[in-house]
This record gives structure tokens, sequence and C-alpha cells, in this order.
């Protein structure tokens, strides 16, 4: 029902900046809550960024707020990733996930969401 696809990867200088897309298809996706994660071989994939479909709350991880800002364009069937002041810890797989009715209520958990993007490599260099 609900199909996702990353875009906006890449190689950045510590520092730098990249923007993340999501484009998702499928009729229920302007009321699905997003979420972003990202993984990292040897590690566990862990939470960056949550939204939910009304835009009325919005969740960080904390190694990433003030620094990440996630956004969407329900009009465009879009979710945003806005990552500044990158550093060589955020090198990862980053993927976005949607929340379809009935909502989970833990935002940061990945049983949360029901589909998942394939993710895109963002590289971060010092």
């Amino acid at each position: 029902q609900v199909e996702l696809v990353e875009s906006g990867g890449g190689l950045v200088q510590a520092g730098g900046s990249l923007r993340l897309s999501c484009a998702a298809s499928g009729r229920t996706f302007s009321k699905s809550g997003m979420g972003w994660f990202r993984h990292t071989p040897g590690k566990q994939r862990e939470f960056v960024a949550a939204i939910t479909w009304d835009d009325d709350s919005i969740y960080y991880a904390k190694s990433v707020k003030g620094r990440f800002r996630i956004s969407r364009d329900n009009a465009k069937n879009t979710v945003f990733l806005q990552m500044n002041s990158l550093k060589p810890e955020d090198t990862a797989v980053y993927y976005c996930a949607a929340d379809p009715p009935p909502y989970g209520t833990m935002p940061d958990r990945q049983y949360t969401y029901a589909y998942w993007g394939q993710g895109t490599q963002v590289t971060v260099s010092s």
C-alpha cells in the first residue's frame, strides 16, 4: 500500500550539509506518521527523527537535535531530513519509515513503522 524511496545521500565533508528526501506513494501517506532511522555496520539501527501526520509533534534523537530538521510536504507526498553540521559519526545508511493508522505510540521504536524505504548512504569524511 505504501512505497518509500529515499534520495539525497552522498559524500560530504565534516561540517557540511545534506538534504534527504523520501518520496511516498499510497493514499495513506498524508495520514501516516513518518520517521528516519540510520544504520552503521556493527551498530544497531537507531532512531533519528520522527514527525506526526499533522505536524503536531516532532521528535529527535539527542545526537542530532539542533543539527537535523525533519519536515514533510503532504501535497508532494514527501518527507525531508535536513542535515547540517554533519559529523563523521553521522555516516550511515538512512532509512525513512511510515506509520499508518492505527498509530503507534513510540515514534523512536522500529516496530512502530509498517513500511520502510531501501535506504540512502550518507558518508561524512573528517
